[in-house]
């Protein structure tokens, strides 16, 4: 079996940069089937635009050249212009990047751009046509370093509230202007953009203004950060007369409400009958005195959750004299939901990926 480098070659390199290769190609040799081998990394050219070549040889001899690319640290931004260098011409094999830690949006741009990426925890994507080959296998979900480095999150009201105002709204907006309409000091707003920048979700003019925003990628992150039972509290309860009743009843209510989850997501996108349905409302346990809810533990077809904050009633609609939450929030709340909640989800993410004009304001 062909040794893993020493890197001595590669002289010119970083010393970081040759250790994070070093560690790289064990933890890629860990992972061949038997009979393969990677061999001895050398300095790739100047022109080839990458830090270093290494053969991986098939059982049956047959050898293709990877093109490696060492990064002590890769966010979605600097990986999206990485894969523009790495689809170059000049690169001389099959890209793979190394680093200490890929996170999950990163690898998810590397591998939509046939990048193979591996990083030191163990997540590794590596597809090579000739000699066959494929892995993919998991590492670590989140950075080992995470707890040295600053909060990196969309968790929180305020943060919320920004997520809200960018996927909702077609034209993009500036720090200000944001700031201005989600009542939010601009130091924030700023901060928040700069971690979007850097995860690659908007695009900006330089520092400034923003150019297009991603907004289901966005959702999707804001979804996974600020999960449903992160944002208020829940209280279940039992209509015995059923959700039709429920519905009946709660439009004839005074209460402040946003009826969301999988009776919301219905209206848009039409899946299996609804058992449970979720609804935003301010005052859970009056709302359910009034109209003669039970609570329980167990079996419940209500889940009625008290907002930390009222942006989750912003952009709501009436229909049918119910006051329903805006798409984008019922598809934030979906598709962290039990049961087959995701899956909604992702039905309804489809639906308003295809309707904007229904929607976005």
């Amino acid at each position: 079996m062909p040794r893993i480098a020493s890197l001595h070659v590669a002289r010119n390199m970083q010393f970081k940069d040759n250790i994070i290769i070093r560690e790289g190609l064990r933890v890629l040799q860990r992972r061949l089937p038997k009979g393969w081998g990677v061999g001895e990394p050398e300095l790739a050219p100047a022109r080839s635009r990458v830090d270093a070549l290494v053969e991986l040889s098939a059982p049956d001899q047959c050898v293709v050249l990877l093109a490696i690319e060492a990064k002590t640290r890769l966010d979605p931004k600097a990986a999206r212009a990485l894969v523009e260098v790495l689809s170059a011409p000049s690169v001389p094999g099959p890209p793979v990047v190394i680093a200490p830690y890929l996170s999950e949006s990163t690898r998810a741009l590397l591998s939509g751009s046939e990048v193979g990426y591996l990083d030191l925890t163990g997540n590794i994507r590596l597809s090579v046509s000739r000699p066959g080959l494929f892995i993919e296998a998991p590492g670590a979900h989140v950075d080992p370093e995470r707890e040295n480095r600053p909060a990196r999150s969309l968790k929180g009201a305020k943060a919320g509230r920004i997520v809200r105002a960018l996927i909702d709204r077609k034209q993009p907006l500036g720090v200000r202007e944001l700031a201005a309409l989600t009542k939010i000091d601009a130091g924030y707003v700023s901060r928040v953009l700069t971690l979007l920048d850097t995860e690659a979700l908007i695009r900006r003019v330089g520092h400034g203004r923003i150019q297009e925003v991603d907004w289901p990628a966005l959702l999707k992150r804001w979804a996974q950060d600020a999960p449903l039972e992160s944002r208020g509290h829940a209280r279940t309860y039992l209509e015995p007369r059923g959700l039709s009743s429920f519905v009946a009843r709660l439009a004839q209510s005074d209460a402040r409400y946003a009826v969301t989850g999988s009776l919301a997501g219905a209206t848009f996108a039409p899946t299996a009958p609804t058992r449970l349905a979720t609804v935003w409302i301010q005052d859970a346990a009056e709302v359910a005195s009034r109209l003669g809810l039970r609570a329980v533990d167990a079996g419940a077809n209500l889940l009625l959750v008290e907002p930390g904050d009222e942006g989750v009633f912003e952009g709501s609609s009436q229909r049918d004299g119910v006051w329903y939450a805006a798409p984008s929030q019922v598809a934030a709340d979906l598709l962290t939901s039990p049961g087959r909640g995701p899956a909604e989800g992702e039905a309804l993410l489809g639906w308003m990926v295809a309707n904007e004009e229904d929607w976005r304001r």
